[in-house]
């Protein structure tokens, strides 16, 4: 792989984009799914969106980087500024035009999630409460992909799209400590539990026993990471952070697993969490 190919790779931050395709699979899911000749469109303009904002996340974060973080692509001299600022913008656009095609639902989400994900570039440094903004990013995944399923966006959808949103502010809160080497909230770490705290409120009768295996699947991967985060002394939290973006697989699956069957969730969920542990290797996931 040569240098300028891997530079793209690492500001679109690539490793993570079978957590996107997760979540749109997802929301798919629980928006009806059938209207598979949508979900090439689905995968592919919300996957624009996702890099194009990692590309402006680091063109934002320029000036920090330099002093904190000299290795990243700008900084060290890898690629201009303007190039980032470029393919960043491109990126967006793109996306947008593509979600279009899949309706006007999808394409005004298309358009929301572009926004929240420009306003948390930008304020992601200075803006206390700029995770809930990261957390309303994955939401609004969701949102566009339900709109794109046979039965449009639906309660389940939603509840889904607002479980991960507060996996993803907890994840992001712990995020930040890579940076600023504050403290982590130990409130957020508990808006890590709220995709299982609603699946076991929400599926009864029939569907409660899926929902049961899989939030025992999502507790044991994100207890296992959270107890090094409660535990004295230096912890590797890059370490941590990249993992619990792994468990956002986790998180689809279990959103999908009492609605959508066994046989047909897993293979796809394992596949996805097998190819982002795999990419992780090799591209950074912060």
């Amino acid at each position: 792989m040569n240098q300028r190919c891997r530079t793209l790779l690492v500001l679109g931050r690539v490793s993570n984009l079978p957590t996107v395709w997760s979540d749109c699979l997802a929301g798919w899911w629980l928006g009806g799914g059938g209207t598979v000749w949508k979900l090439p469109l689905l995968l592919l303009g919300v996957s624009l969106l996702y890099t194009g904002g990692m590309f402006l996340n680091d063109a934002f974060d320029e000036e920090f980087d330099r002093l904190r973080r000299p290795e990243r692509p700008i900084p060290s001299g890898k690629i201009r500024a303007a190039e980032v600022w470029g393919f960043g913008f491109g990126q967006l656009t793109a996306g947008i035009i593509i979600l279009l095609c899949c309706g006007k639902l999808a394409g005004t989400g298309g358009v929301m999630l572009a926004l929240f994900i420009v306003l948390y570039d930008f304020t992601h440094k200075f803006f206390m409460a700029s995770p809930w903004l990261m957390g309303a990013c994955r939401f609004w995944v969701y949102v566009i992909a339900a709109a794109t399923g046979l039965e449009g966006l639906t309660g389940f959808a939603v509840f889904g799209g607002v479980a991960l949103a507060g996996y993803v502010v907890g994840l992001t809160y712990v995020a930040r400590r890579e940076s600023s080497r504050g403290q982590i909230p130990l409130w957020s770490l508990t808006l890590l539990a709220a995709p299982i705290i609603l699946a076991l409120v929400i599926n009864t009768g029939p569907y409660r026993l899926p929902a049961v295996w899989l939030s025992l699947v999502l507790g044991v991967w994100v207890g296992r990471y959270v107890r090094f985060l409660l535990a004295a002394g230096d912890i590797n939290v890059g370490w941590v952070v990249t993992n619990l973006l792994a468990g956002i697989i986790l998180v689809d699956w279990l959103a999908v697993a009492p609605q959508v069957p066994f046989w047909q969730t897993a293979p796809i969920f394992l596949a996805l969490f097998g190819l982002t542990k795999w990419l992780q290797k090799f591209v950074p996931a912060t």
